[in-house]
């Protein structure tokens, strides 16, 4: 089946496209009388939506999300939550001139090549602007989590060469970055703007913590906790990696340095990044993505036509120079979904 329905216990189904009239999102699993309403939702989509700076797509979309179903008097009634995010600002015509080029790098042969036809108006459901409605979705499993005591934050790591030294939540959220070290936010905005003026992009990493995950989530096979966690990320156009914990640093560790030592207290160290035998530990759940590059880019590129005739293109429209400052509301949003349904999962075994 089409891979557009997310999660078991806590599903998602998400629709629409980028040049589209809409995206939005069908959520099943809400908390009956759960408090809910447009506004716990739109704090989330506000932190993802375009033209935010000068070092983010210029698209103008407010992103104002409707609830169409699931709740009444302000609360969940366990049925179907639908969302609606009309979009406002396309620029389909923008995208003529690859009506029938193949751009390297993103989906546009691939989609091709499995359908037959694809959208060329900024690759239809191969865009970023999917995002939107997984954003919407997760504010609803965040505000399940936060009733018991989960916290999520994401973070730019890593834009280029340029790594973060410290962690300051209280800045993320105030450079454009979405860094949590101000000095390296500054100095990664102006590589990504280097990149912007050379019409080029820049990759990067991004980290989530996740507090307060209680032990016991996670199946041992294969739904495991951190697998459901790397499928999140990796069905994220942009990821092209992930690593939990120490990750790939554990290559050169023995496993005298790697085991975490378990005190009463706790554990007194984290390499595992808070699962163990894909369930989680009760310490908090640590991960990297890799993000690559903004595919859609104006400088030249050698590629071909649909004929499979060589030509060169130039990614017009408006995108990103750098993805990880718009993907950190994302990934969080995914991971939120997760959890919110291994916590469903981890329920209906109790009963």
């Amino acid at each position: 089946m089409p891979g557009s329905i997310f999660g078991e216990a806590f599903r998602v189904t998400t629709f629409g496209e980028s040049h589209g009239k809409a995206v939005g999102a069908v959520v099943e699993g809400v908390t009956s009388g759960l408090p809910l309403c447009e506004a716990d939702i739109q704090k989330d989509l506000d932190r993802r939506r375009p033209g935010q700076s000068d070092v983010t797509s210029p698209r103008k979309e407010s992103d104002t999300v409707q609830i169409l179903s699931g709740v009444f008097e302000g609360k969940a009634t366990g049925t179907p939550v639908a969302l609606l995010i009309w979009n406002s600002d396309q620029q389909p015509s923008a995208y003529d001139p690859i009506r029938d080029v193949f751009r390297p790098g993103h989906a546009d042969y691939t989609y091709q090549k499995k359908y037959g036809i694809r959208d060329h108006r900024g690759s239809g459901r191969a865009s970023g602007r999917e995002t939107a409605a997984r954003v919407a979705a997760g504010a609803i499993a965040r505000k399940m989590l936060a009733q018991k005591g989960i916290e999520i934050r994401a973070y730019t790591l890593q834009v280029g060469d340029i790594r973060a030294a410290r962690l300051d939540y209280a800045a993320i959220d105030e450079n454009p970055a979405r860094c949590p070290d101000p000095e390296a936010a500054a100095r990664m905005v102006e590589l990504i703007r280097q990149a912007a003026a050379e019409h080029d992009s820049v990759g990067g990493i991004v980290e989530c913590r996740a507090s307060g995950v209680p032990a016991g989530l996670g199946e041992p096979v294969f739904d495991k906790l951190d697998a459901d966690l790397a499928k999140a990320m990796l069905s994220l156009g942009a990821v092209k990696g992930i690593e939990f914990g120490a990750g790939f640093a554990a290559a050169t560790m023995r496993g005298s340095r790697h085991n975490d030592p378990i005190t009463p207290t706790g554990f007194a160290s984290n390499h595992a990044g808070g699962i163990l035998g894909g369930i989680s530990s009760g310490a908090d759940i640590v991960f990297r993505i890799v993000v690559k590059p903004t595919s859609s880019i104006a400088k030249e590129q050698r590629t071909i036509d649909t004929s499979g005739r060589e030509t060169t293109v130039r990614a017009e429209g408006r995108h990103d120079p750098c993805i990880c400052p718009r993907i950190v509301p994302v990934v969080e949003a995914m991971a939120a979904l997760v959890l919110a349904d291994h916590l469903k999962r981890q329920a209906a075994t109790e009963v």
